[in-house]
């Protein structure tokens, strides 16, 4: 899942981008709302916003993204802790708030049911006719049957989950495997594609010709 993070606190956001990778996310981060502004809508599935950001506050940053109709899932992670701000933020269209400190799996947790709600699942097991995932163990399923998949193999699964039905572009799941300062290659993409085919069935993964992938049911 590839998540941004709007974060002015250096030491804070290097914590969050590392302890996020460790639980399989893909990260990005900046430290300013105007820094934010253009880059939420490349492709998210979830921001984490601060409030206390320095210039353009989180709450009226998450005003202008709902305005320009952004649609990814907001969560308010602040220090800030009274119920004004609370009821401020969730008004001005964020979709949860945690108060700092908070335990890294909690936010995971928090982050998961966000994404999932976005994808139209209510239960904690994703699922797609007979494959499934479970978000919290970090674990996929064929025929109830755990399936071996590596860190990569598992992101690009979840990453079909958490789109059901649509055709994803190659740069897109790029973007969501990878993070934007790493070397990147679009002939990656293909190489995990075909692995991940042979562990789930060549027929779950249609190629729409010039358009990328779709997952079938």
């Amino acid at each position: 899942m590839r998540v941004l993070i709007v974060e002015d606190d250096s030491e804070l956001g290097k914590r969050m981008v590392a302890s996020l990778v460790r639980h399989g996310f893909t990260c990005e981060w900046v430290q300013s709302a105007e820094d934010a502004e253009d880059f939420a809508f490349d492709g998210f599935a979830v921001l984490i916003v601060d409030l206390g950001l320095p210039g353009i506050g989180g709450i009226e940053l998450i005003r202008r993204l709902r305005q320009r109709r952004l649609v990814a899932p907001i969560l308010i992670f602040t220090a800030r802790s009274s119920w004004q701000e609370k009821v401020e933020g969730l008004n001005a269209g964020a979709d949860d708030f945690l108060v700092k400190p908070v335990r890294i799996e909690e936010l995971v947790a928090r982050l998961h049911a966000l994404a999932r709600r976005a994808a139209g699942q209510a239960d904690a097991r994703l699922v797609a006719g007979n494959l499934a995932l479970d978000p919290a163990q970090r674990q996929a399923y064929l025929d109830n049957a755990p399936l071996a998949l590596t860190g990569t193999e598992y992101r690009l699964l979840s990453l079909f989950f958490y789109n059901p039905g649509r055709t994803l572009p190659q740069a897109m799941i790029l973007d969501h495997m990878y993070p934007l300062q790493t070397d990147r290659d679009l002939n990656t993409v293909e190489v995990h594609i075909g692995r991940l085919r042979r562990k789930i069935g060549r027929a779950r993964i249609q190629t729409v010709r010039g358009l990328g992938y779709r997952l079938t049911p």
